[in-house]
């Protein structure tokens, strides 16, 4: 397999995965999951893919914390090797999307978050009612979502609220004051930059959809306090 393949491999296996809750079932489908994971990994880096075969081996682990253990290691050099490939192949995702391009834009943010599949969280101080319903149910069951908005609240309540009562999420929204750039974080290890608000993305204007990798570590690290310093509007 050449590197396009192997990355097309990866990114199969974030959008197919498993959810955290049937991942420990011994049945055929979840044995057919990790062999895949097992082989993709081996074929990016037979080192580092050698050495992830007992992290997948104790994502089935009775032991909760052997299982957590593994999930999280085996998630993460997942993300790790699309990374490398990306950047080998293609460099970090950048798109323009021309002024009235909706779907265009749409489509883009909707395969980033389905390659989640432990958190993404939204950065926006629009995100409304309109966003959930476009957004929300393209995350994987399981997947924690966590929004960071402010000037809208009084429309995205009421519909986070609707959602969480029929969808297999912890949604958590949170408000604060100062920030106007707009990205999402998937699963604590990308992040991407939307130059439009998500709920208008190439609606009247053009726009960008750029990942952040430079100065991910920095970016993360303010939007954690950001985040960890607002106001709790709903969820935890």
């Amino acid at each position: 397999m050449n590197d396009e393949q192997i990355l097309m491999e990866l990114e199969d296996l974030l959008r197919t995965m498993p959810s955290h809750q049937t991942i420990t079932q011994q049945i055929p489908e979840n044995f057919s999951w990790l062999g895949r994971a097992a082989a993709a990994l081996e074929a990016w880096n037979k080192v580092k893919g050698g050495m992830a075969k007992l992290d997948i081996d104790n994502i089935q682990s009775s032991r909760i914390q052997q299982h957590a253990e593994g999930l999280r290691k085996t998630q993460t050099i997942i993300h790790q090797a699309i990374h490398e490939l990306r950047m080998k192949t293609t460099g970090p995702l950048s798109v323009a999307v021309g002024s009235g391009g909706v779907f265009d834009y749409f489509d883009e943010i909707r395969k980033i978050l389905e390659s989640a599949t432990e958190d993404v969280l939204f950065i926006d101080p629009y995100l409304d009612a309109e966003f959930v319903s476009r957004y929300l149910p393209h995350i994987k069951d399981g997947v924690s979502v966590r929004l960071l908005g402010g000037a809208k609240l009084k429309t995205l309540l009421p519909a986070v609220e609707a959602y969480s009562t029929q969808s297999n999420h912890s949604i958590e929204v949170r408000s604060a004051q100062g920030f106007h750039d707009r990205y999402i974080f998937i699963d604590h290890g990308s992040c991407y930059q939307s130059g439009a608000s998500f709920k208008d993305g190439a609606k009247k204007s053009p726009t960008t959809l750029t990942q952040i990798t430079d100065a991910f570590s920095a970016m993360q690290g303010t939007y954690k306090e950001i985040w960890n310093n607002g106001n709790i509007e709903f969820g935890n």
